[in-house]
């Protein structure tokens, strides 16, 4: 037993061995410290003493999340034969016990669980899930000795996890373990160490401290500080000298109003997952629509003349004028299709960033001249309880935006890359 796992993990399967598990059992830190895989461990073996003829709930911020993240390693663990499951049926068997797979990911989350009786539950990563959501399960999990299993990262302080439940875990029957990449005695120390170069600020303090901390100060401080490590000449000369080629052409585009600017990036991924910021245009003043159109036209062909088509990802808040560019780019025979924007949540679009950076995988070209000075200047709000990028008018947050609106739909790709990299 000593041999598969950690002296942490081992001390988890104690309290439940000896009967000491509680209500609520939150397994929260850093990444890769063994907490997920020995959460899974636990609950599976957990389940297994329950009765059959009772329900168990397995849940995470969505389906393909809780897939990616537990599902497939939980058939890994204890084989095919004790656990399958079905996303199309939202229902799983393991041991024979039926549990019912859920997301969280919007407002109306509660509502899926609403009139469950449950006798255990699983949450993947809790801090992504709305407070509503969680409330309504703990009011499900009404069967005699129903326990949760749960795991997450840090968050902000104020998080309503921390506050409504960590800070009183004495008053509620709960317990907290917490978990450090240091606890994970079985990861070579070479990974370890390119591991902890890899998240920097917060999420450095978040993802690999554990530490419950709130955003605050400059954001891409890598970046503020050498920004010569990061910008290059000329693309193609930058391709040839690093062995690399384009793999992958997109386009961002934010719409300005009131003391906002509208913004074009051109965005290359090469076949190695490093991410170029090739062009801008950064026009700060009210623009009509066929003038929006006409300098949009321009620079789409001017950009897939040089690296080649491409698809636009423009803010989805603005569905008249993206119409508008839809059917510029049809008319005008411009080698790019328009599609809205993803808007994924900016701390998940901020950390690929600067994953990018601690990695030397985001350059950009030296002409971005708005580009460059947005991620050196760009701050958290210290006025905002949550993490949230300083937009006070004065600040260029456009750039980053439609940056960010160009590399969305492939952040699983660079994340991968990424990973294959540091491996």
């Amino acid at each position: 037993m000593n041999s598969v796992y950690t002296p942490k993990q081992l001390e988890l399967l104690r309290l439940w061995q000896t009967n000491k598990l509680k209500r609520i059992n939150l397994l929260s830190g850093s990444v890769r410290s063994g907490k997920t895989w020995i959460s899974l461990v636990l609950w599976a073996f957990w389940v297994e003493t329950m009765p059959k003829d009772k329900n168990y709930l397995m849940t995470a911020k969505s389906l393909i999340t809780l897939k990616r993240n537990t599902l497939d390693l939980l058939t890994e663990l204890i084989g095919a034969q004790n656990f399958i499951y079905s996303l199309a049926q939202k229902q799983a068997f393991l041991f024979g016990r039926k549990v019912y797979l859920e997301g969280a990911n919007d407002t109306r989350a509660e509502s899926k669980i609403r009139g469950m009786t449950l006798q255990g539950a699983y949450c993947d990563e809790l801090t992504l899930f709305g407070e509503d959501f969680f409330t309504m399960l703990l009011s499900r999990l009404s069967e005699s000795d129903a326990k949760l299993i749960t795991t997450t990262n840090p968050d902000i302080p104020t998080h309503w996890l921390r506050k409504n439940y960590i800070e009183r875990r004495s008053e509620i029957d709960m317990l907290l373990m917490e978990f450090l990449i240091e606890d994970n005695i079985f990861l070579d120390s070479k990974y370890v160490k390119q591991l902890k170069k890899e998240y920097v600020g917060v999420f450095y303090d978040r993802f690999i401290s554990g530490k419950w901390v709130a955003a605050e100060g400059v954001i891409y401080g890598l970046f503020a500080n050498d920004k010569n490590r990061y910008t290059i000449g000329n693309v193609y000369t930058y391709l040839e000298e690093t062995n690399q080629s384009i793999r992958l052409v997109s386009f961002g585009v934010d719409f300005g109003g009131n003391r906002s600017a509208t913004s074009f990036i051109a965005t290359l991924i090469t076949n190695t997952g490093t991410v170029i910021i090739a062009d801008e245009a950064y026009i700060k003043k009210e623009l009509n629509p066929d003038t929006l159109n006409t300098e949009y036209a321009a620079f789409i062909e001017r950009n897939t003349k040089l690296y080649g088509a491409g698809v636009t990802r423009a803010d989805s808040a603005e569905s008249v004028l993206i119409r508008g560019l839809d059917l510029t780019a049809k008319k005008q025979g411009l080698r790019t299709k328009v599609k809205l924007a993803l808007k994924r949540p900016i701390n998940d679009r901020i950390k690929i960033t600067l994953l990018l950076m601690a990695q030397d995988r985001l350059k950009i070209c030296k002409n971005c001249i708005h580009t460059i000075d947005a991620f050196a200047s760009a701050v958290y709000d210290d006025k905002k309880l949550e993490d949230t990028r300083l937009d006070d008018g004065n600040m260029n947050i456009d750039s980053l935006d439609s940056f960010e609106y160009s590399i969305e739909p492939y952040i699983e790709q660079i994340e991968h890359s990424c990973l294959k990299r540091r491996d």
